[in-house]
């Protein structure tokens, strides 16, 4: 036996929460071949997942008690929100030397109640993988935070980790949530409020002709990939990460600041807004572009709009978001190595609009003068307001309703979306991977 069989036969390893997340880390753990993987959802499930999983290989418990007691590596796989409270509850049954970590897209929440639960004899080195349960892992971004640890300790959570075959970022917990911030929750938000303001419209934009071909594809299919999802993905995101309120504040008020500029067609101010900070070296830069041509996006339409028949876009929200960046003084590009799916998809397409002069000219030109798609604009523009709002307030409940009343009026092409985003997301983080 090597020492590596001998390992995976000895360390037991513990999952908290068996949500889409937990499970696909629970599966492919067991694959890789750890003989001992603990796993538990609320109390109420558990004769359920008895019978669900009961040739999965997976030691299926009771609580989180069981599970703490036993582990010698737990993951804590449950919603940012909850946190607190879960490790409030199971943390004290903790394995004495064993390791914890959590899977939420918040840190400081997360950390905090870690040192405030678990006892001090614990580990503490967390994960996130940057991507969702559909999405296969590997070559994908997996941040490994060395938070309260020994570095034997550290090796081991990333010999466990490592059945994911993603690509390994080690950050602190606080430079996480910055880049979360400057990544993730922006882009839900832009995702978000395109589907209130075409659900508002009572539109699905596959029907409509300025929605068709191209860098719409990409709008369409990721904004319906978030809708199909969980909505506290993305709320706690968004709520629990105070540096992801000042940026969806700031997106929300370029919005704003380009709508006011449109109406009033003030085109020297509008053209001057942003653009240049952001794109002005790639433009002439030889770094091959994230996305592929539009012969090749146009293979993933729900549209059966001719594409001869395509009207011009303003693209408020990927002008906006070059402005929200540059008043941010971020620079994207800095990100890539924590890019989610989604993330390189938002900044693709509003790359490809910037680097193409008569696209660019074409939007411009749009969104102030075009009075067809300005009934678009103002929805959009009210529904990044709404989005905003919500997420200052903190309120989860009204996120919930908000997010579940836009994911019902596209339900029904959730399926047909999924499958051709999956394929999307494929084709071009191969292309790009580096």
């Amino acid at each position: 036996m090597t020492v590596a069989e001998h390992e995976k036969g000895e360390v037991e390893i513990g999952i908290i929460g068996l949500g889409d997340m937990g499970l696909m880390y629970a599966k492919r753990i067991v694959k890789a071949g750890w003989k001992s993987v603990n796993v538990c959802d609320l109390p109420s499930r558990y004769e359920q997942l008895k019978v669900k999983l009961k040739d999965s290989g997976l030691n299926v418990l009771r609580d989180g008690h069981a599970v703490s007691r036993k582990s010698d590596f737990i993951i804590y796989s449950v919603e940012a929100e909850n946190i607190d409270k879960v490790v409030a509850q199971y943390g004290p049954s903790t394995k004495v030397g064993s390791i914890v970590a959590g899977q939420t897209s918040v840190k400081e929440p997360e950390i905090r109640a870690f040192e405030k639960h678990l006892p001090e004899d614990v580990h503490i080195v967390s994960c996130h993988s940057l991507h969702g349960p559909t999405v296969d892992p590997e070559g994908q971004p997996l941040v490994m935070i060395q938070h309260r640890g020994t570095k034997e300790k550290f090796q081991l959570a990333l010999r466990i980790l490592s059945c994911l075959k993603s690509q390994v970022v080690v950050l602190s917990y606080s430079e996480h949530d910055r880049i979360m911030a400057d990544t993730q929750a922006v882009t839900h938000v832009a995702f978000l409020s395109m589907g209130t303001a075409w659900k508002t419209q009572k539109q699905f934009p596959w029907e409509t002709p300025q929605y068709v071909g191209g860098i719409e594809n990409v709008k369409v299919h990721m904004a319906l990939r978030i809708y199909s999802n969980k909505w506290h993905v993305y709320a706690g995101i968004a709520i629990m990460n105070p540096a992801a309120k000042i940026q969806i504040k700031q997106y929300s008020q370029s919005v704003s600041d380009l709508f006011k500029l449109m109406i009033q067609e003030k085109e020297e101010e509008f053209t001057a807004r942003a653009g240049e900070y952001v794109f002005g070296k790639t433009r002439n830069s030889s770094r091959e572009q994230i996305l592929l041509s539009d012969s090749i996006l146009d293979q993933f339409s729900l549209s059966s709009v001719p594409k001869d028949k395509r009207k011009p876009n303003s693209h408020l929200s990927l002008l906006a978001m070059a402005d929200c960046w540059h008043s941010l003084k971020i620079n994207p590009y800095e990100h890539m190595v924590c890019q989610t799916p989604l993330f390189r998809l938002w900044l693709g397409i509003t790359e490809y609009l910037f680097c193409n002069s008569d696209m660019l000219d074409e939007a411009i030109h749009s969104a102030l003068y075009s009075k067809d798609i300005r009934a678009d604009d103002m929805e959009f523009y009210s529904a990044t307001k709404g989005w905003a709002e919500c997420v200052d307030i903190g309120n989860m409940v009204t996120y919930q309703r908000r997010f579940e009343d836009t994911s019902k009026f596209f339900e029904s092409r959730f399926e047909e979306s999924k499958k051709m985003g999956r394929e999307m997301i494929r084709v071009i983080v191969t292309k790009t991977h580096k």
